[in-house]
């Protein structure tokens, strides 16, 4: 794998860290800029909206630009708005800047995406993939309390400044390590890849992505709860449960990436049932400690092991548009981060529990491979359908 796909690995840690620190610092945000907790929980949702807006609408204007430069561009966006960020008194603005920060994070993944796999071998695009999603996750891992220890010790602002500073040795090396060369294209570019993103394979992928990543955060969200209110262990534990967590998710973009682009379809059917079954017996077993705190790390794994498989499945059906393929993943991607939390708050909202998000994300699972069984079902029909109406010719 060419060094420069690690270095955009590096650049994803980076924005991946300032997505999720924020959780450990809502309540400090709050505090010194005098807004309500749940108005400065809107930060998060602010990114998670930008995120999804923003990964076709920035990779359609990238293709204008080489994509070093875009990959500059984004990023040098990004650091501003952390700057920016962490000197504001301001909520309305830090809101802007959060908006801001998601758009330029969402264009750098869609092109960095593209990049990653033009550099890769022609055969090793799920291994490139799980690369750049290996950043994702080791800022799962690192971003939420070491976001929450830099808030403590100097206050929330430090945290911004930290992923400001951490941006500038992936901007250098971005800028000695990407090729340069011409731009994408304009205008005709961005039909072409239009056009490529009408395959309807390409739309069962994206579909089944969002379901399953959904899962993944809706039980991620409420994590904490889960683990403290029904499982009864110790509120000091959960950076720990959260690590966990972020470590099988780190092993599971490590084993998807080694199989996903030899045997995709085994590893995404048997993952899928796993991961739905998976859900199932962490909703039934969390009273019990050990067992739930077995299934963090299980669930983890198996989360990030299917959904990279299947976000590098959507680069491999987008040959002809590998920058909105990108982005469409990326967009996939942030839909279920946002649907995921949303129907299991309103699962909580509706008096069913803490275990009702475990419930949720097994029922989004198990509807993903309910459509991609349906699919399946049609995509055989069809070819027996034409062979019938040849032998009545």
């Amino acid at each position: 794998m060419p060094f420069a796909v690690y270095l955009l690995g590096l650049a994803v840690f980076a924005q991946g860290t300032s997505e999720f620190m924020l959780s450990g610092l809502v309540p400090a945000i709050a505090r010194d800029l005098g807004v309500s907790i749940p108005a400065a929980g809107l930060l998060t949702s602010a990114f998670a909206a930008g995120m999804v807006v923003g990964a076709p609408l920035m990779a359609a204007l990238s293709l204008r630009l080489s994509r070093r430069a875009a990959l500059l561009a984004f990023l040098l966006v990004f650091l501003a708005a952390h700057v920016v960020g962490a000197v504001t008194t301001s909520y309305e603005v830090l809101v802007v800047t959060r908006v801001l920060a998601a758009l330029a994070n969402a264009g750098f993944l869609a092109v960095a995406m593209a990049t990653a796999v033009a550099l890769a071998p022609a055969d090793a695009k799920g291994r490139a993939t799980s690369v750049l999603l290996g950043g994702v996750t080791i800022a799962c891992v690192a971003g939420v309390p070491g976001g929450a220890l830099l808030g403590e010790l100097w206050g929330w602002r430090s945290a911004f400044w930290a992923v400001a500073l951490a941006l500038v040795p992936a901007i250098l090396a971005v800028l000695k390590s990407v090729p340069g060369g011409a731009p994408d294209g304009g205008a005709g570019s961005v039909r072409g890849e239009v056009r490529a993103l009408r395959r309807p394979r390409l739309v069962l992928l994206l579909v089944l992505g969002a379901l399953v990543n959904g899962a993944t955060f809706c039980t991620f969200t409420y994590l904490a709860p889960v683990l403290t209110g029904v499982s009864g262990i110790g509120s000091s534990w959960m950076p720990a449960m959260l690590a966990l967590f972020g470590l099988g998710s780190f092993a599971g973009v490590t084993i998807g990436g080694r199989i996903a682009d030899r045997r995709p379809v085994p590893l995404m059917v048997a993952g899928g049932v796993a991961l739905a079954a998976g859900w199932a017996a962490f909703a039934l077993a969390a009273g019990a400690a050990g067992p739930a705190i077995g299934l963090v790390l299980v669930q983890g794994t198996l989360s990030f092991a299917v959904g990279s498989t299947l976000i590098s499945q959507v680069l491999y059906a987008a040959t002809g548009a590998p920058t909105l393929g990108g982005a469409f993943a990326t967009a996939a991607f942030n839909v279920g981060a946002t649907l995921g939390p949303g129907l299991g708050g309103l699962a909580i909202e509706a008096g069913l529990g803490f275990r009702s998000p475990l419930w949720v994300s097994a029922g989004l699972v198990g509807l993903a491979l309910a459509v991609a069984g349906i699919a399946g079902l049609r995509g055989r029909r069809k070819p027996m359908e034409v062979d019938l109406r040849r032998a009545a010719q």
